[in-house]
């Protein structure tokens, strides 16, 4: 089968043959339909993330178990499912204490699956490297949906839909009436836009530095759009009387980011980070505007979401058209297109692009 790989920081992207072993107890193969492609797979790709190489990329997608191997349970060949690159072991401290996206077996960006077809050792992004025609991965990895759900849109259920529609309702909590700040408009940041707008949200600023997301934010519910530069903190206050927003959300993964959302919000505020920065980035904060602001500064990991729970709800809400994934995809490839959608995303350009790894028509 093939896969994109990446074999190096900045090396050239490339679609290769390569060989994945066939399913184990409790492991299933998926033929991959349709798959994202999202900023983590970047930050692999340019160093942002140590990660082995060669490196089979891809983490959000969905598609049809073909085979599983001894003791599954879970599905059965012929199951639509989406796939979930941080399934909880169910069993540690975290998990039992409610909190399944910090599970302690967590965190490792790859894992070793397969070969290359020149026999190199394989790995593959958050142990699925969805960028393929097919992966085999545990059958805890998979979660099945209504077979009515559209590929495209149960792809992006299992990360930038999930991640972000998480971050408003499990982690920040918004709550109707209150204002919003969202800095980033890629895949997750305009699903914080969203998700934003479902809730309730009074008025909601998205900001970021490409003027062309506009169209984008304003169709997915942003009441306002804002272009990033030095001044974005001064012109979010302008807009809410001048103390700065209830909820501020980071979707870059950024210092200088996470800074202008810090001073985006008001005093007593919440500031959520999203995205996934570099360990060498600091953010600046001083210990007497930390005290005097008394904003609240978190992460938001997947979410705060619990896959097997959080996933099927936004899958019906899709359905029932009370969720409308439409407006994230803005670009369609095959996998031969795959390292252009890249090219795009590191640009800047658009938000989702989808990619269709092969017809099977």
């Amino acid at each position: 089968m093939r896969a994109l790989l990446a074999r190096g920081v900045g090396a050239p992207l490339g679609v290769e043959e390569v060989e994945l072993p066939a399913p184990g107890p409790g492991e299933v193969r998926v033929d991959i339909r349709a798959a994202g492609v999202c900023h983590s797979d970047l930050s692999m790709v340019n160093g942002t993330l140590a990660a082995p190489y060669p490196l089979a990329l891809g983490h959000e997608a969905a598609g049809v178990v073909v085979e599983v191997g001894a003791d599954v349970t879970r599905v059965a060949p012929g199951a639509h499912v989406v796939l979930n690159w941080a399934p909880p072991c169910r069993s540690c401290w975290f998990c039992g204490h409610g909190e399944p996206w910090l599970c302690a077996r967590l965190g490792s960006p790859a894992a070793a699956r397969g070969r290359t077809a020149a026999g190199e050792p394989l790995h593959v992004t958050l142990g699925l490297g969805a960028l393929a025609e097919q992966v085999v991965v545990g059958e805890e990895a998979v979660i099945g949906v209504p077979t009515e759900l559209p590929f495209e849109a149960a792809a992006l259920l299992g990360c930038a839909v999930l991640t972000g529609v998480g971050a408003v309702r499990r982690t920040a909590r918004v709550a109707p009436g209150e204002s919003v700040a969202v800095i980033g408009l890629g895949g997750v940041g305009l699903s914080v836009v969203g998700a934003a707008r479902a809730a309730g949200a009074g008025r909601v600023l998205a900001v970021d530095v490409s003027p062309a997301k506009a169209e984008l934010a304003l169709a997915v519910g942003a009441t306002d759009f804002l272009v990033a530069d030095d001044t974005i903190s001064r012109a979010v206050r302008e807009r809410t009387d001048g103390r700065g927003v209830d909820h501020a959300f980071e979707c870059v993964g950024r210092g200088s980011t996470i800074r202008t959302a810090w001073r985006a919000a008001r005093r007593g505020g919440q500031v959520t980070v999203v995205g996934m920065g570099a360990k060498d980035d600091v953010v600046p904060l001083s210990a007497l505007e930390i005290f005097h602001s008394a904003r609240t500064l978190r992460s938001s990991v997947y979410g705060s979401s619990d896959p097997d729970r959080d996933l099927p709800e936004l899958a019906h809400a899709v359905l029932d058209g009370s969720l409308d994934l439409a407006p994230l995809i803005t670009d369609r490839t095959t996998l031969d297109g795959a390292a252009a959608a890249f090219a795009r995303m590191a640009r800047g350009e658009g938000a989702r692009t989808v990619v269709v790894p092969r017809d099977t028509a």
